[in-house]
């Protein structure tokens, strides 16, 4: 399930989101808006591994499934995971739900901040290595996961799968 912001939905059109009981795999999608272009943040709920796509657009968003799953699993394979570390992801599967928790919003809120921080230090969004911006995502500590690296727990959900 990708759980996402207002604006997010704005954004799709939504008008009826889907109901479900918030999980540690689903999604959670994040409008921000940086250099004058739309870009999106995906984390996961779980792990807050994040993913961020820069120089999005609304109609490249409809139907959100296909490019949000090419996003995470192009981040995985970056990272030498395979793509079905955070479960199985079928772009035509994908069920848009509003948020359900706070924590992780608030979580997203920072890493928003940290990807506008890093863009700007590397001279704005042309001149940004998303790769870098994405390894670095991957290792930032917050209190939710318990100072726990993103990338150590995908790693460690990925071995407890084997």
């Amino acid at each position: 399930m990708l759980r996402c912001t207002a604006k997010v939905l704005t954004l799709l059109r939504v008008s009826e989101p889907a109901i479900g009981q918030a999980s540690q795999q689903d999604f959670y999608a994040h409008l921000v808006w940086i250099d004058r272009r739309k870009c999106l943040l995906v984390t996961h709920a779980g792990t807050l591994f994040s993913v961020f796509m820069p120089n999005v657009t609304a109609a490249g968003l409809r139907p959100i499934g296909p490019p949000v799953v090419s996003a995470i699993q192009a981040a995985l394979q970056a990272e030498h995971l395979p793509v079905d570390t955070l479960g199985e992801l079928d772009p035509q599967q994908v069920a848009v739900a509003k948020t359900a928790d706070r924590r992780i919003l608030g979580t997203i809120n920072d890493l928003a901040f940290t990807a506008e921080h890093v863009i700007a230090a590397a001279g704005g969004l042309a001149r940004c290595d998303i790769g870098a911006l994405h390894h670095g995502l991957h290792r930032t500590i917050n209190s939710i996961t318990g100072y726990i690296p993103p990338i150590d727990l995908v790693t460690a959900n990925h071995q407890g799968q084997r």
